[in-house]
């Protein structure tokens, strides 16, 4: 039920804390059993130690909660990372070297992004078309399954090692000849388990995390067949004892390497930062007090997390989308939340360490593989097409390069993709970066008409327009003298509207009658 009246929202800071204190623990304590696993599983598949995705959890719960400027997201490591911090640890030279050498990168991405943030640059998901994000996220989605598949099959990392992701799927042959059979069958009923959970219909079982129910079936099938006697080392967790590792980690001689530490300064602090905002955008819409978070706040915040755990050796951290999710369902109501998921972390961390190390690698491999396939789910492919064959070609263009060569080149493939659809196709090259946008003020009534075209490279400025509207007027967008409106500024315009109104004010979007949608979908795009 969506709440509106002001006088009802929880409390923030030590009031907010004894306000809220008993549902906010209790959605961190959930959470905190979402995100060990996965912490543990995301460092690991990220060629970190283990433990160090706990301590960026940690972090991210116990100091980054207090000072963001979202309230119901939850920090800490992010299956989206993965594939920049295993790419950074390999290109860096590999192993121990390439962990430590990958930290310098991640330490100046962290500074960036708190520029970003005093630049007020929290809108620069904006600038992105949205399926090439989407194509984005998708590849990544599919980079983590082709990784964890010799994981799940427990076989050696060599097998592995050097591979792509192509080289990855076209050997899973060779893997399945080589798989370990108790092993895989603790990953299997993992997996099972992970993809099974939310077609339970029992709302009391389903509220149990299904990380949580595939470590009291793993952790008890691994000790039954001794896997500390008969299994290799590679099959068990290993995380060491927190005091040992908690120590400055980072090394700045990488940048010595310019275009490598350049490449991934940029590839952590953009693609980080553009997964940050993406998800405090979709909390946003599932806080049933409609609050509106402070992105360029967040940012900061984000910024000042990234640079003390890459400090002491942790993993980037973004605002985790499922985590998230999960903290709205279960009923959080403040930022405390966050800090009760990272708080409980850490307790378990100094009381119950030894517990981890009897958790099969299968059994986090399967946790992956779920995150992965959620990303690249086929409804996404089916939902992109759906709104228009041009955007299909943008997500599997992206999706492509992004396999074929790495995100940057991928994220860029679908932007100059979109860029030459919008000249070539729409004869748009004169407002390609800016749409002739004027706003005028009548009788208690904004009107704001845009000209010529309104698409995802020119909505900036477009947006500073909207965002300089005071709240509670009636807005009405007359887009009668565009030419052509792209798919992402029509999703674009509907947050617009839905955050507006959620201000107290009114949303007309008119102009759009003589316009032809290029599909059937309501944020298709529209030619005039």
């Amino acid at each position: 039920m969506e709440i509106n009246n002001k006088s009802s929202l929880p409390k923030d800071g030590i009031e907010g804390l004894k306000e809220n204190f008993s549902t906010d623990a209790m959605s961190g304590f959930i959470v905190f059993l979402l995100a060990l696993p996965l912490s543990l599983g995301i460092a690991k598949a990220s060629e970190f130690p283990p433990i160090m995705g706990l301590i960026t959890a940690i972090i991210g719960g116990l100091v980054v909660s207090l000072i963001s400027g979202s309230r119901l997201t939850i920090k800490g490591p992010a299956a989206g990372l993965i594939v920049i911090v295993a790419g950074a640890v390999a290109d860096f030279g590999g192993g121990e070297t390439g962990w430590h050498l990958a930290l310098g990168a991640m330490v100046v991405a962290g500074i960036v992004q708190i520029f970003f943030g005093v630049l007020k640059l929290g809108k620069l998901a904006d600038f992105f078309p949205l399926s090439a994000i989407h194509g984005m996220l998708a590849a990544i989605g599919l980079i983590i399954i082709a990784k964890q598949i010799p994981v799940l099959l427990d076989v050696a990392p060599a097998m592995t090692k050097g591979k792509g992701p192509f080289a990855l799927l076209a050997s899973i042959p060779d893997f399945l000849m080589h798989l370990d059979p108790k092993a895989t069958l603790i990953g299997v009923i993992s997996l099972t388990i992970m993809l099974g959970w939310p077609f339970i219909k029992n709302t009391l079982i389903k509220k149990i995390p299904a990380p949580l129910v595939v470590l009291l079936l793993a952790i008890p099938a691994e000790l039954l067949m001794d896997f500390q006697s008969t299994e290799p080392a590679y099959a068990l967790v290993h995380i060491g004892n927190l005091l040992d590792n908690i120590k400055v980690n980072v090394d700045f001689s990488g940048f010595a390497q310019t275009g490598i530490f350049v490449k991934y300064v940029i590839m952590f602090a953009l693609v980080g930062s553009l997964e940050s905002l993406l998800t405090v955008k979709a909390i946003d819409m599932l806080d049933p007090f409609r609050r509106k978070s402070d992105t360029n706040k967040d940012l900061i915040a984000i910024g000042i997390g990234n640079t003390l755990a890459a400090i002491l050796g942790g993993l980037p951290m973004i605002s985790e989308v499922a985590r998230s999710s999960s903290n709205v369902g279960n009923g959080a109501k403040t930022r405390w939340a966050n800090f009760f998921h990272g708080f409980f972390i850490l307790a378990f961390l100094l009381a119950a360490s030894h517990l981890i190390e009897l958790i099969p690698n299968t059994a986090l491999a399967a946790m992956l593989i779920t995150v992965g396939i959620k990303l690249t789910h086929p409804r996404e492919f089916i939902n992109t097409f759906k709104i228009g064959k041009e955007q299909l070609a943008i997500f599997l263009i992206t999706i492509f390069f992004t396999l074929y060569e790495d995100l940057l080149v991928g994220i860029a493939a679908g932007i100059a993709l979109q860029m030459l659809i919008n000249v070539v196709e729409w004869d748009l090259l004169k407002t390609l970066f800016k749409a002739p946008t004027q706003v005028s003020f009548t009788d208690d009534e904004y009107l704001v008409e845009i000209d010529k075209s309104a698409v995802f490279s020119n909505y900036m400025g477009i947006k500073s327009k909207l965002d300089a509207i005071p709240p509670g007027f009636k807005v009405t967008i007359d887009l009668k003298n565009t030419k052509m409106i792209d798919h992402s500024v029509m999703e674009n315009l509907h947050h617009f509207e839905y955050d507006y109104k959620a201000s107290g004010g009114q949303v007309y979007i008119i102009g759009l009658d003589n316009h032809v949608a290029i599909s059937e979908h309501k944020l298709a795009a529209r030619k005039n």
